[in-house]
């Protein structure tokens, strides 16, 4: 078992000991991650990325931790194989932005 499997069902065993399943329907669970996401945002809201880190570090761990944790419930639950995605968007991604044009460059795909 890999990593990510490990990941999957540690964070699996923690729900299903509790018997939240029932609760984590995908909408709900894509609602979660991004409300978790905004709560990383409000860590950098008004301030420097730097200044953001040094003032809200453990808080924005937590923040990325229950991001992951969300979507690692709702890649499951759709039967969906985290490093098999993730694999086919970094490919998809390599041909948006092949290396010859894009490096060094933040202009979006359609801009290159």
């Amino acid at each position: 078992m890999n990593e990510i499997e490990q990941l999957v069902s540690k964070v699996n065993q923690f729900r299903e000991e509790r018997n939240w399943r029932q609760f984590h329907k995908a909408k709900d669970l894509a609602i979660s991650v991004s409300i978790e996401a905004a709560e990383l945002l409000e860590d950098f809201q008004w301030k420097t990325s730097e200044e953001a880190v040094e003032a809200n570090f453990e808080n924005i761990k937590e923040e990325i931790a229950d991001v992951l944790i969300y979507s690692i419930m709702l890649a499951d639950d759709l039967k969906l194989d985290i490093g098999t995605i993730i694999e086919e968007k970094l490919e998809k991604n390599a041909r948006k932005y092949p290396v010859e044009k894009s490096k060094g460059n933040n202009a979006k795909y359609t801009e290159l």
